[in-house]
């Protein structure tokens, strides 16, 4: 009974607190693990099974909780996909990405002792940004003209990169069922791993997300599912594109991020757009709730950190405040992008739900070594993540969107007297 009060609360907090954090520097996030370590701090009793022990559960709880994630994530978005508008997602995935993933990769080998296979498979769950804990830095809801660059940076890099670091942890997981470097393995992965699941990934999220979208939005108007106002229609589509994609092979994360956008685009100013995003960010932020309850509660427990060391640490910190700020950084060199954004873009490269669920994921294939030791530092650079990504971001984001208010006061100023200037010649 006490646990079903505790979940009715949980419930009201998921209602409220964001209202309540909206102009505090601490974020939701950081709040809903304080929750968990308190209430197992003062309820041992309730320990939590260690995470080792229930891979199979922490997989698929993660895995909805980032499809839902990803779908919420592209409803948002407004700006159409082309090359020169989404230049700066594409630096962030074809340049910061790789560049984070091989220096987190050589650091596994420095700093933990890791082999070859485990010190990749860390770094590719590590690389991606999280869609789940970032919506402070993410774009507002659709049609809300709250999507500057550099929020719609980190939108649609954490919509795609958690897709797009699936090729390196299947590279990880092949790595540890292959004794011998050959030309033809690296080749079988390629095919594989990387054109074939990638190219399905996108192929059915479109195919299946303008196809939904032409059913919700265009058939006759007596049968428009539209009309319902039932915001659970993004659930249901979320699950069939993930399930479709994943049956035939493709990265479902891709799919279902694809199928979001796509479904903008079959009807971009349909006001149900409005439904179904609420529906997916409320969903998400109670399902992430619950994770990161649980989540402070193991790290009270002591079983998710018991595998820490002193390296473990270095290696966590260096993640953050290097590799991430410093990949992000080059990668947008050459770019528009105000050196104040271009920072802030760089540092938000906030970790969460997705690492853990790469992490589960492979974790259950033979072949990785010291499981408990990837387990601990991703969760000790997730709870750093959390802490420090959760204090700042208020603040950055509110001097970012003054300076560019400033900015748009000034230029409309200068426009006035410029017009004022022209009639009075």
């Amino acid at each position: 009974m006490i646990l079903l009060v505790a979940f009715g609360a949980l419930i009201l907090l998921t209602a409220w607190l964001p209202m309540v954090l909206k102009e505090a520097p601490l974020s939701l996030p950081i709040v809903c693990v304080m929750i968990g370590s308190l209430a197992f701090w003062w309820a041992p009793e309730l320990k939590i099974p260690n995470p080792v022990t229930r891979l199979s559960v922490v997989e698929k709880v993660t895995e909805l909780v980032v499809i839902i994630s990803l779908m919420g994530a592209a409803l948002k978005i407004d700006r159409k996909v082309g090359w020169r508008t989404w230049m700066i997602t594409w630096r962030l995935l074809l340049v910061a990405m790789p560049l984070t993933i091989a220096a987190l990769w050589g650091m596994g080998y420095v700093f933990l002792g890791l082999s070859g296979a485990s010190s990749l498979l860390l770094a590719a769950a590590l690389a991606p940004t999280d869609p789940v804990l970032a919506s402070d830095v993410q774009v507002g809801p659709p049609k809300s003209g709250e999507e500057d660059d550099t929020r719609f940076a980190l939108t649609s890099e954490a919509g795609l990169n958690d897709g797009l670091a699936f090729p390196f942890v299947m590279l990880a997981i092949a790595m540890t069922q292959t004794h011998h470097a050959t030309m033809d393995w690296a080749m079988r992965w390629f095919a594989i791993d990387v054109l074939w699941r990638l190219g399905v990934g996108v192929a059915v999220g479109a195919a299946l997300g303008y196809g939904l979208g032409w059913l919700v939005f265009r058939i006759p108007n007596r049968a428009k599912l539209s009309r319902t106002g039932d915001g659970f229609v993004a659930l249901g589509i979320t699950i069939i594109v993930f399930g479709v994609s994943e049956e035939i092979h493709g990265y479902g994360f891709v799919s279902v991020f694809v199928a979001g956008l796509a479904l903008r685009a079959a009807e971009r100013n349909n006001q149900y757009h409005q439904t179904l995003h609420d529906f997916s960010e409320q969903l998400e932020r109670l399902l992430m709730m619950i994770l990161l309850v649980m989540f402070g509660a193991a790290i009270v427990s002591g079983d998710l950190l018991q595998k820490l060391t002193w390296s473990s640490i270095a290696y966590a910190l260096v993640a953050i405040v290097v590799v991430r700020p410093i990949s992000a950084w080059l990668s947008l060199v050459g770019t528009l992008c105000p050196p104040i954004e271009r920072a802030a873009i760089s540092f938000f490269g906030i970790r969460g739900i997705g690492s853990v669920y790469y992490l589960a994921f492979a974790l259950q294939k033979p072949g990785f070594d010291e499981a408990e030791i990837l387990l601990s530092t991703a969760a000790l650079i997730i709870l750093i993540s959390i802490v420090l990504h959760g204090i700042t971001v208020t603040p950055a984001m509110g001097l970012i969107d003054r300076r560019r208010q400033r900015g748009t006061t000034e230029r409309e100023t200068r426009r006035i007297a410029e017009s004022t200037r022209r009639e009075s010649k």
